[in-house]
């Protein structure tokens, strides 16, 4: 493992649960599993000679249509582990050749839209939530039925069952990886689906959200002060919601191997936030501190670490070096 590794570390949340947690989300859950999925499965057309490239269709909260790529190791035969990757703050699935790496490794790769977000293609057709701070993360905050992030991660649910009924999957040798907002979500997804195989948890985002705001003074977190210091009236709702949301509530759920990192010089999810998430969680865990970097954490160390994680649970085996003879 790259970095500076820590197995346990004590960093106790000031964060709270609310009594109905699980309540609301198995409900919310079950009224959209109670509308068909709706998987559709379209050949892209690339160059790329080595990776075959599929469009995907699945329906999320409330029976949206949520777009994903799946990008697959050419010609490979079921069953191949997966993974789902859920991507930063203002981000979606992006271009059809964005990162192939986990395809190129051997695995069946699902990069999903965050509904409503830039280099994505999936609308957010259920926005009205009342007033925000310009920016997805108060949308909807003066209630949990009608915030942003219910939504999404109904939709991150729905996308892990989505890539769990190809027949070219091992639907038990599946997991999640992401980083900031796509961490957060990635946690949350640990502690709402319970059999997940593994979890990669890059510098998360929506952790210890009730001090998050005092922590952060960079974008997004500055959305969440810029609404809490103008609705003052409305800051312990807007708090109270954000509970259900929370990184710290969903990691003590978790039961999946998981690997999280960050940068200890992070100032858009600093490690204050992140290291509760950490200590909560309720799963084999793993933390790789980066003690001179900010919210790209590892970079690419980062990347490797998590391959070399993913195989370590999921079976995959490793190349064989290729022989000196044969590269001249």
């Amino acid at each position: 493992m790259h970095g500076g590794e820590i197995a346990t570390l004590d960093a106790p949340t000031t964060q709270t649960e609310p009594d109905d947690f699980d309540a609301f989300w198995a409900d919310t859950i079950a009224e959209t599993r109670s509308l068909p999925l709706d998987v559709i499965v379209t050949p892209h057309p690339t160059r790329l000679t080595q990776i075959d490239v599929y469009e995907v269709r699945f329906r999320g909260f409330a029976g949206t249509p949520i777009r994903a790529w799946l990008r697959v190791p050419h010609g490979a035969a079921a069953p191949l582990p997966g993974m789902v990757q859920f991507f930063g703050y203002g981000n979606g699935r992006g271009h059809a050749l964005r990162d192939l790496r986990w395809a190129a490794a051997g695995y069946a790769h699902l990069v999903v839209d965050a509904r409503g977000q830039g280099h994505g293609d999936t609308d957010d057709d259920h926005a009205d939530g009342g007033p925000s701070a310009g920016g997805f993360l108060t949308r909807g905050l003066r209630s949990p039925h009608e915030y942003y992030y219910r939504r999404v991660y109904t939709d991150a649910v729905r996308a892990v069952e989505a890539l769990r009924s190809l027949h070219l999957v091992d639907p038990v040798r599946v997991g999640v990886v992401g980083a900031s907002q796509g961490g957060g979500i990635a946690l949350a997804m640990a502690g709402l689906v319970p059999d997940l195989a593994v979890a990669v948890i890059q510098a998360p985002f929506l952790c210890e959200l009730d001090r998050a705001a005092t922590l952060s003074r960079e974008h997004p977190y500055s959305l969440l002060t810029q609404y809490l210091a103008d609705r003052r009236g409305d800051a312990a709702t807007a708090l109270d919601t954000l509970r259900y949301f929370d990184g710290v509530n969903h990691a003590k759920r978790a039961n999946a191997p998981a690997l999280l990192s960050t940068g200890m010089l992070d100032g858009i999810a600093p490690p204050e936030t992140v290291l509760p998430a950490f200590s909560a969680y309720g799963g084999a865990k793993t933390v790789v501190l980066w003690p001179y970097n900010g919210h790209e954490a590892g970079g690419d160390l980062d990347e490797e670490n998590a391959l070399d994680f993913a195989a370590q649970h999921l079976a995959v085996d490793a190349p064989l070096p290729a022989a000196a003879d044969s590269l001249r």
